[in-house]
């Protein structure tokens, strides 16, 4: 009986977001929710279906009721239609779909359902919900002759319930059926290991800590892993538990604090409920002395109050049940708990991801306790004190709505554009945000600005066309009021698609003189050090070497683009593209370095490097140091070199057009080209660094809007 109360508790655990029954085999999708296999089937149906039909029609989503999933929006459908619905398309097929757990598009890849892991630890504990709610109905053996008798065990190879006699029948002693593994009896016949749904054949043995899922060794050797970093599945298992182990010792011994918040958030309401009623008594007194030129505001600003109390009430009331949830911790902890029971590493780690998450969530909440919504009035009271010509323009006791200011500093384009803003006045002084933006095009002077909601001071926005400028603006809005909009601020995309890579630690990379942080995102040279320190032994001059790391992914074709920074006090670093034979030569052939003159790329000034200008090389290097931008001299430039040192970048950019044998340095925070030249692309071309004495290089990171991150300290 306590067995079957505490599997009673977590029945909403095991309910399916689409269908709303218990899951039924059911498969976990990139975001980590899971659903049942029919139902990614249907609803993948049912909005390929409304992308081509009447988008304000509700008829596609009533021919099947057992699916509850709203109407897909217009920017939803555009992403389908771009992203693999189309045929015949010479770029790889993906599905994007519409996950009802999280309400966010999530990508499946271009292998869609079957590219999907089966959750089967959460299967066994829906299992065992099912034979627990069913208490004392017993599973009949499944080769009995009528009447069956009840089966006392079940074969998992054979995938059939068996009584005592039935058993000895059809696993007899000596012959390979009785080698058989047998369980007490069960209907759910699950496979007794994790397959890789890449490579059918193979057993997941590995996590790979990029992608957060198993993953087997041909995925890592040569799959879509190759280059991430995995651990064991000992490891991740042992980790994992031991994290959700502690989180759910943390909420069971917090559940007096929980009823305790509840309380306080019931008062809170009363207080909410008994002020918002008395701001609304004292509107309508106010508004009755001046009824003759007030009647038409009077019944604007009560709607005013009372739709800032139902808001505050909603946000109260959602609170009270969010933290009731923490009290129903049987329901969480007991899902939790059962999921301990797993004993399968690969299962284990499948579904514990996702719940780990959930009770970290629910942890950070008990930290820091602060009510959703206020219980005063004070901005809803009516100035009354001012005279009938202004009574048009009557208003609540405010100083009025902030306007908020797009921070530059903190916005920046790359491969997405991510814009924050503040309040230079006032804090907090608006629950919503409204940004608009549009893409500035000469031809089209007065283009249709686009909008987005935020509930925060930043958001994130993809979709942008690359080599383009884009205007922004935002206002606030509190209730019914709204603030000017912000003041106009640019930005403009890189000149092409963003490439992303990392450094590569392998390749002709030093050990000894460079280091690189754990990401492999950053580079420093350690070379200045032991020379600095040996400077007193330094009697005439004395030249070291360029010590150079590249990316890990090579180009071929396509124009790309990607940016990073260099640290302000490097003494001398080298930067721009090289061609794979290039690098074999520089990587493996030692050179005599008693001259700079020798080094092409030195940075010497000798002009070896310019002697070439104008021919078509595999390797483009430009120096950067002491804080100096340096373009190098054409032949026909004049001596005074003053005109060709530019002032470094705070972040620099390059792009590559392989088909056009270019290479361009920008400076990246306003996407400006401050150098271009020819470079010869017929072999694979690789980011190339140099860097001379002390010097640091960091790549600049991708910009990922916070729901589309699913984080972890492993």
């Amino acid at each position: 009986q306590t067995c079957f109360v505490t599997i009673k508790n977590i029945e909403r655990e095991l309910i399916c977001p689409a269908c709303k029954e218990l899951f039924t085999h059911p498969l976990i999708l990139p975001c980590q929710h899971s659903i049942c296999h029919k139902c990614v089937k249907e609803i993948l149906f049912f909005t390929l279906e409304d992308s081509f039909t009447d988008l304000g029609s509700e008829s596609s989503n009533q021919s099947s009721p057992r699916i509850r999933i709203h109407s897909p929006s217009l920017d939803r459908i555009d992403r389908v239609n771009r992203s693999g619905w189309k045929r015949n398309s010479l770029t790889p097929r993906t599905t994007i779909f519409p996950c009802p757990g999280c309400r966010h598009d999530v990508d499946l890849g271009e292998r869609g359902i079957n590219g999907l892991f089966r959750n089967f630890t959460l299967e066994t504990i829906v299992e065992r919900y099912r034979q627990a709610a069913r208490a004392a109905t017993a599973i009949m053996c499944d080769v009995c002759k009528p009447p069956p008798q009840e089966s006392t065990k079940s074969c998992m190879d054979c995938s059939a319930s068996y009584c005592n006699e039935c058993f000895k029948i059809h696993h007899p002693w000596g012959t390979v059926k009785a080698q058989h593994e047998y369980v007490g009896p069960t209907t759910n016949f699950r496979p007794k290991i994790l397959m890789c749904p890449e490579h059918e054949m193979e057993r997941v043995n590995m996590y790979c800590e990029i992608c957060r899922r198993p993953v087997c060794h041909l995925c890592k050797l040569g799959g879509s892993h190759a280059n991430h970093r995995v651990t064991t599945m000992s490891t991740a298992y042992k980790t994992l538990k031991e994290k959700l182990s502690k989180d759910i010792e943390y909420l069971i011994s917090k559940e007096s604090q929980v009823k305790g918040q509840i309380s306080e958030l019931g008062l809170l309401m009363k207080e909410t409920e008994c002020n918002g009623e008395r701001a609304k008594e004292e509107a309508s007194n106010n508004f009755d002395k001046l009824f003759d030129v007030l009647e038409e505001r009077r019944s604007a600003a009560l709607r005013a109050i009372e739709a800032s109390k139902n808001l505050r009430l909603e946000r109260l009331q959602t609170q009270i049940e969010e933290y009731q949830g923490l009290l129903e911790n049987s329901g969480l902890v007991g899902y939790a708990q059962e999921v301990l029971k797993e004993t399968d590493q690969s299962c284990f780690v499948q579904t514990a991801k996702q719940l780990h998450i959930r009770i970290q969530k629910a942890t950070e909440s008990l930290k820091s306790f602060r009510p959703a919504a206020q219980t005063s009035f004070e901005d809803y009271v009516i100035d009354i004190t001012k005279q009938e010509e202004v009574l048009g323009d009557l208003s609540f006791y405010s100083s009025g709505l902030d306007v908020p200011e797009i921070n530059e500093e903190k916005s920046r384009m790359y491969n997405k554009a991510l814009i924050c803003w503040e309040h230079l006045v006032k804090e907090d002084s608006a629950d919503t945000y409204i940004l608009e933006y549009r893409k500035l095009n000469r031809e089209e002077e007065n283009a249709t600005w686009q909008e987005i909601e935020a509930c925060s001071k930043s958001k994130v926005i993809s979709d942008l066309e690359n080599n383009s400028s884009y205007a922004f603006r935002v206002r606030g809005y509190k209730g019914s009021i709204c603030s000017p909009w912000s003041r106009e601020v640019i930005l403009h995309t890189p000149a092409a698609p963003v490439f992303s890579f990392l450094f590569d630690d392998k390749c002709g990379y030093n050990s000894e003189r460079l280091m690189l942080n754990p990401r492999r995102t950053s580079v420093e040279s350690r070379a200045g050090f032991p020379l600095l320190l040996g400077a007193e032994r330094i009697q005439a001059g004395c030249y070291t070497t360029l010590d150079y790391i590249i990316g890990d992914t090579g180009i071929t074709k396509g124009k790309h683009f990607w940016a990073f920074h260099v640290e302000s006090y490097s003494f001398l670093v080298k930067v721009g593209v090289a061609s794979n034979t290039k690098l074999q030569e520089w990587l493996h052939n030692p050179r005599d370095v008693t001259s700079p003159r020798y080094e092409q790329d030195s940075g010497h000034d000798s002009g070896s490097e310019d002697t070439c200008f104008d021919s078509s090389q595999p390797f483009t290097l430009i120096t950067l140091g002491m804080n100096k931008f340096f373009i190098p001299k054409a032949p026909t430039a004049p001596k005074d070199s003053a005109n060709r040192i530019l002032p470094m970048p705070s972040c620099i950019g390059i792009c590559l057009d392989c088909d056009r044998g270019k290479v361009g340095f920008y400076d990246a925070d306003h996407m400006k080209c401050l150098y271009e030249r020819q470079v010869d692309c017929s072999g694979t071309m690789y980011p190339a660094f140099a860097l001379m004495g002390s010097a640091g290089i960091h790549l600049e990171e991708a910009i990922t809007a916070k729901y589309l991150e699913y984080r972890d300290d492993m």
